[in-house]
């Protein structure tokens, strides 16, 4: 099985490969108002995306691939539940938008890069991390308490997916008291590299890719808090409006982030990995990264670029 750096690493060399303007604007955009009906439309799509790679995985790979590279046939066995569970998902919240009496996204084209067992399984847990975080930053803004109900309770069960296969991966399953909530952008940016065209029919949802930033592999394989770390703007320049104000990178927490100043070099910026204040929700397993010119607030106007995926390790 691969180490910790190697889901990072993984999702980093796919990103990095996508173009500039990703191919996931195909899922046009709208006016920014959020309604009910556009959360599980947003959810929608990320749950066409993860049962989609699940299936995709497992028809790529028998029992034996597996095997072959470390998991056993419990592993398998789980990962095909995982994969119900998430066209289940498909399945609920499409019912959910018919009975409400809006059009449902269907589903897209993807790709995942699948080369390897190892690559898929650590996409795997990029994918959970990033679907825990998408529910948990949508839950504020769904105005149907039935619907918030359903929603945490899909949210707890991506949870347990994300914990189970982050245990497999040789991760800590539980690496912080908190998860991190992410904007709807900042979802649709992580989601962006994997979806290539989507139905011209689908319903737009109000949502817009930041410009993509990615962890160098050239950091160190461990990284914690005091670890100076590179991050890549790969085919593009970030810089303050007045080409003099000093750029910063954000750790999204729960508790409001946590900034560091970012040098540029080459291709990107090299930052220390900082340490949440205390009382503050620590910095630690799959974590996010933006680039912004603002030190106190982090908002869809601020942002720069991101987020970036880190894994940090935790502190205790």
């Amino acid at each position: 099985m691969k180490s910790t750096i190697f889901s990072v690493a993984a999702f980093a060399a796919f990103a990095a490969a996508a173009p500039a303007q990703n191919n996931l604007l195909a899922i046009r955009q709208a006016a920014p108002a959020i309604t009910d009906g556009d959360i599980l439309n947003y959810a929608l799509t990320l749950e066409h995306l993860e049962d989609n790679f699940y299936r995709q995985v497992l028809d790529k790979f028998s029992e034996s691939d597996f095997a072959d590279a470390g998991f056993d046939a419990a592993f398998y066995a789980n990962l095909k539940t995982i994969s119900k569970d998430e066209s289940v998902h498909v399945s609920f919240l499409t019912a959910a938008l018919k009975a409400a009496n809006v059009d449902a996204v269907a589903e897209c084209t993807y790709d995942f890069g699948l080369t390897s067992v190892n690559m898929s399984i650590a996409t795997a847990s990029i994918l959970e991390g990033v679907g825990v975080s998408a529910y948990l930053g949508a839950a504020a803004d769904i105005m149907s308490k039935n619907y918030l109900t359903a929603a945490g309770s899909i949210l707890t069960v991506e949870s347990r997916h994300s914990a189970y296969i982050r245990d497999a991966l040789a991760q800590s399953p539980f690496p912080s008291p908190f998860d991190v909530p992410l904007t709807y952008n900042q979802v649709y940016t992580l989601a962006a590299p994997f979806i290539k065209s989507c139905p011209e029919s689908n319903p737009p949802l109000p949502v817009k890719a930041f410009p993509t930033l990615t962890a160098s592999p050239e950091n160190p394989k461990t990284i914690t808090s005091g670890t100076e770390i590179t991050l890549l703007t790969d085919g593009y320049t970030v810089k303050a409006a007045d080409g003099q104000s000093q750029i910063y990178a954000a750790f999204i927490t729960v508790t409001g982030p946590v900034f560091a100043e970012a040098t540029p070099v080459e291709g990107g910026f090299t930052l220390t990995v900082p340490e949440a204040p205390e009382g503050g929700a620590p910095i630690a397993g799959q974590t996010y990264v933006v680039l912004t010119g603002c030190n106190t607030v982090v908002t869809d106007m601020t942002t720069a670029a991101g987020p970036a995926l880190l894994e940090v390790a935790p502190a205790f």
